[in-house]
């Protein structure tokens, strides 16, 4: 028999959820067995029926890392290590992009962008949908400040909900975290 991921109290209140439907605005769900271990709690957070997503509550933001420079320096090392380190310059090479002013330097910044990160057969390809990768290849016939955004954002989330979270975890944080308490 197959064990059980959730206990029988969590199946009741989903199952409540489920007839309610309105009910609950807030829901801690436990996610998986090493989160139960380590009683780190997700909060479900619903906007609306289809609007919602998992905030966890432990740890600073991705945002606050990659504010500062040598908190950026180690989660890119950190994600070399991890050999998803196109992700970390994908990001980057696109808020480098929105700082640009001349049309025709966003025009040749646009075409190296998507030939380096995006292009199938790219050297760092980010992983990315075929719909959101199309969209793209055909505004780089006049490409404005706002054609990778969403690229961008699919890329942010994905290193906000996978890779910050073990890079919180891992020993390259944890001793930058240390030496920003214990100044020599």
């Amino acid at each position: 028999m197959p064990k059980m991921l959730f206990s029988k109290i969590r199946i009741y209140e989903l199952k409540d959820l489920i007839r309610n439907k309105k009910q609950p605005k807030k829901l801690d769900i436990l996610l998986s067995r090493k989160e139960q271990k380590n009683n780190v709690r997700c909060v479900l957070i619903k906007k609306n029926t289809e609007d919602c997503h998992y905030q966890q509550d432990q740890g600073p933001k991705l945002s606050d890392l990659l504010e500062n420079r040598d908190y950026l320096d180690a989660f890119r090392s950190f994600l070399q290590s991890e050999f998803s380190a196109e992700n970390i310059e994908f990001w980057l090479a696109c808020r480098e992009y929105k700082q640009m002013t001349s049309s025709g330097e966003l025009s040749n910044k646009a075409e190296d962008i998507y030939k380096e990160f995006l292009h199938p057969m790219a050297p760092k390809e980010v992983n990315v949908d075929h719909h959101t990768r199309e969209k793209i290849k055909r505004s780089l016939v006049k490409p404005d400040l706002t054609c990778f955004d969403e690229a961008e954002m699919h890329i942010y989330r994905l290193m906000e909900k996978d890779s910050c979270p073990r890079f919180l975890k891992s020993e390259a944080y944890q001793n930058l975290r240390n030496a920003a308490r214990n100044p020599v």
